[in-house]
């Protein structure tokens, strides 16, 4: 009797003197009745696929991965500079157009190369003031909205920065703007001060579009008493290109406004370009636009022939 229950118990795989383990243990008859005690499957190591293995150690790169993520990191340190920064707040892209638009209408009224230069660089240091001090204004809205390419509002460019730009850029129209000659320079810095104004007040109403046909409209004279060092036997503008030139104004307005009619809208503003862009929507009103100032264009290149710029 004493050597079957011995059989039976070593039968059983629980001997009596075998130690605890922390495995977790579960009872599960056998045929016989008998309660037989099962590693639970959680419990048990999983040794069907090895070893566990341990995270690799960080490795160097090889030369083609570190020489990429060396040159991602110089061209987001290189679009973060200063001067990159401003030139992005400046609103280039406007600033060269106008100023390549009034640098050719210059050429084409047959001033020598070095006043089509000097209306160049003035109109585009004047543009870039306005630029400067728009960002400056809507950095608010623009970090509510978070509009993209406006390094003021997502904190990359510090205002106190782009305001010592804006002033060095005062500082820097004036003397060009006088160097076309005294009442050449007058109108167009009254256009910046135009411009100025229309950051402030008017551009959220009905009247937004007067600003621009008023800065506009000065910018024939600019050209027509212009000349180097005030040398031009220049006279006032032709009334039917400062006409134009007002037209113009206001399609240009109408055109830089097309990209922040839904910011605009959610802001509560009822300016004319907005509520156009709701009744024919965003894509013909920009057709509309495009049309508008093409024509324009053609009656501005009309009266430039056939009429002149000065009387």
């Amino acid at each position: 009797m004493i050597g079957r229950r011995r059989r039976r118990s070593e039968d059983s795989g629980a001997p009596s003197d075998a130690p605890e383990t922390p495995e977790a243990t579960t009872a599960t008859p056998n045929k016989r009745g008998t309660a037989v005690l099962e590693t639970a499957p959680d419990a048990a190591p999983d040794t069907s696929a090895g070893p566990a293995e341990e995270p690799p150690p960080d490795e160097p790169l090889d030369g083609d991965a570190a020489g990429t993520r060396q040159h991602t990191g110089w061209r987001l340190s290189l679009r973060n500079l200063t001067p990159l920064l401003l030139l992005r707040a400046a609103h280039p892209r406007q600033a060269i157009l106008t100023a390549f638009g009034l640098a050719v209408a210059a050429a084409l009224a047959n001033r020598p190369t070095r006043e089509v230069g000097l209306v160049f660089a003035t109109v585009l240091v004047g543009q870039a003031v306005l630029g400067w001090h728009n960002d400056i204004v809507d950095r608010a809205r623009d970090a509510a909205h978070q509009t993209p390419g406006k390094p003021i509002a997502d904190g990359r460019l510090d205002p106190g920065t782009a305001w010592f730009a804006l002033a060095c850029g005062v500082l820097l129209v004036v003397p060009l703007a006088i160097s076309n000659g005294t009442s050449s320079g007058m109108a167009y810095l009254v256009s910046l001060l135009v411009g100025i104004f229309a950051n402030l007040a008017l551009r959220r109403g009905f009247l937004s579009w007067l600003p621009w046909a008023v800065a506009f409209a000065l910018y024939p004279a600019f050209l027509s008493y212009g000349g180097w060092a005030g040398n031009a036997d220049g006279g006032p503008p032709e009334p039917w290109l400062v006409v134009l030139a007002a037209l113009l104004g206001i399609g240009a307005h109408f055109l830089t406004s097309l990209w922040g009619l839904v910011p605009d809208n959610a802001d509560g503003w009822t300016y004319l370009p907005l509520k156009l862009g709701l009744r024919l929507g965003a894509g013909r009103l920009l057709a509309v636009t495009c049309l508008y100032i093409a024509l324009v264009l053609v009656g501005m290149a009309f009266a430039g022939t056939y009429v002149g710029l000065a009387q």
